[in-house]
């Protein structure tokens, strides 16, 4: 039976079970869209990445003997429309079958259920072999549970299957080391240069803007620094456990000017694109660590599982519990919108300036960078969720929406209204400066409250809490902030206030 099989962007696991043999009589197809490129403004970066990775596993898979069927962004036949390329192909090629992996994506869900209603052939879904869990499986745990408490999730999943556990109980005595993984970095230790791969990327630089893509960032043609292939992803991962994992967890939630990076493992993109699997690369930093223990802390490694085991299919399970009403949901009624700054980076307050220069020339930001900066800064002066997941889809090289948008219109924006977060992530220049160095650069001051050359978010911070506070009322975590409020001196609130006003007002003029 001739078959076509589809393959998206984000699916490119070359160990998933169709490949464990060569059939003359199925095909591969795979689409450089503008349905793709088009449906929220990219990052050039990522749009790169991703047609990169595409064409390298179409070549490594066609070397094994696998038929492809490949549209490239700039050749001439291609529909650019997932329908119209799945019905010509069906029609061209006489196929008596369609198959296709599950969607990551609720708007792709429904797109690929709607085109196999309309084909007069069999079809059939697959699971992508990826994640270590089904769609449903957080849903079905917290079935009758009041709240959706991550560290529960985490601790069932570690017991389920069986990572850092001995004899029925977490390695080291303890589910969570948290508390030491929010260290400053002053410097030391000294941190490795990043993996790095310089490819020269001219060439599908010029077929994507003579196809017409409208993208936004910046890129070099001859420096192009990201995995693109299982091999590139793979090197990565070995560099990570051999030169950055010893002091992943200490500096984790650190920021500083001179260092993009810092230990972080750069992965997220070869694993969201599936080049790379969660449990590989769980077990291949086991593995380092059960090798090395005289050398690494459990604590750094401990930090990382649960980012990986936990917290990223913690939130693609709540992607699916939640979606699709989950996009919609703006539960503060926010709704002003994003600044202009968002798109060039020009902007006094060095951190925010630092921050969003960074995405804008690398397609990259590490987890408190876009949570405690970024969108700290988002939530603080009531942007519209809307404007800031299309940003945050948009700029990040990893941002597939099951992951940004519980990130984002969840744990950053508290849009939901506490699925994800049991209090919203805000926060004065104090932890700003508790974390990172981007104060003692900066032209205002993180201790001061009023004045012109006060710390906006000071004043964006305490207005936000006066705004909201009918909101947070019965909030037990938010008790002592809001206790504190209420301490406040009127005359120094209304200050504050009045100068948030203006910072909400004339964003670009701060």
């Amino acid at each position: 039976m001739k078959k076509i099989r589809l393959i998206l962007g984000d699916q490119l696991n070359s160990k998933h079970s169709w490949f464990n043999t060569q059939d003359d009589e199925v095909i591969y197809l795979m689409a450089e869209m503008r349905q793709e490129t088009d449906y929220v403004k990219h990052h050039i970066q990522k749009v790169v990445a991703f047609f990169l990775s595409m064409r390298n596993f179409k070549e490594e898979l066609t070397a094994k003997g696998h038929q492809f069927l490949y549209f490239k962004i700039s050749d001439k036949d291609n529909p650019h429309k997932l329908e119209k390329i799945v019905q010509k192909v069906i029609e061209k090629s006489g196929a008596e079958k369609f198959e296709y992996q599950l969607l990551d994506e609720y708007r792709l869900d429904e797109q690929l259920k709607k085109i196999c209603s309309d084909l007069d052939i069999e079809t059939e879904a697959f699971d992508t072999e990826h994640f270590f869990t089904k769609r449903e499986e957080l849903k079905d745990f917290f079935e009758g549970k009041k709240q959706l408490i991550m560290e529960n999730f985490y601790r069932m999943m570690r017991k389920k299957h069986d990572i850092m556990m001995v004899n029925g109980q977490p390695d080291g005595g303890k589910w969570n080391f948290d508390h030491n993984n929010r260290k400053k970095w002053p410097g030391s230790p000294e941190i490795p240069r990043e993996r790095g791969f310089r490819k020269d990327i001219s060439s599908i630089l010029e077929e994507i803007k003579k196809a017409g893509v409208n993208t936004f960032g910046n890129i070099a043609p001859d420096n192009f620094n990201w995995p693109t292939s299982r091999a590139d992803s793979l090197s990565v991962l070995n560099y990570f456990c051999k030169k950055l994992l010893v002091h992943f967890g200490d500096f984790q939630d650190a920021m500083h000017t001179k260092e993009k990076y810092l230990f972080h493992s750069r992965l997220s993109f070869a694993m969201n694109c599936k080049m790379l699997s969660p449990k590989e690369v769980i077990e291949k930093v086991l593995e380092h660590y059960y090798e090395h223990t005289d050398e690494i802390d459990i604590s750094q490694v401990e930090g990382f599982v649960r980012q990986i085991l936990g917290w990223r299919e913690y939130m693609r399970g709540i992607y699916w519990k939640e979606m699709p009403n989950y996009r919609k949901l703006n539960e503060l009624d926010n709704n002003n919108p994003l600044p202009d700054f968002f798109w060039t980076g020009k902007t006094k307050m060095n951190c925010l300036s630092h921050a969003i220069g960074q995405s804008l020339d690398d397609a990259y930001a590490h987890h408190i960078q876009r949570l405690m900066i970024i969108g700290n800064y988002a939530l603080l002066t009531q942007t519209n969720p809307d404007e800031v997941d299309n940003w945050y889809l948009g700029v990040y090289i990893d941002a597939i929406e099951w992951v940004e948008i519980t990130n984002t219109r969840g744990m950053s924006q508290f849009a939901d209204g506490g699925i994800v977060a049991t209090k919203p992530y805000v926060s004065s220049a104090n932890y700003i400066n508790k974390m990172g160095n981007y104060c003692k650069e900066c032209q205002y001051s993180h201790t001061k409250k009023i004045g012109e050359d006060a710390c906006p978010f000071n004043a964006l911070y305490w207005n936000f809490l006066d705004e909201k506070k009918d909101y947070f009322k019965n909030n037990q975590r938010m008790a002592m902030m809001l206790n504190l409020l209420k301490k406040k001196d009127l005359t120094e609130l209304q200050q504050l206030k009045d100068r948030a006003a203006d910072v909400i007002s004339n964003p670009d003029k701060f």
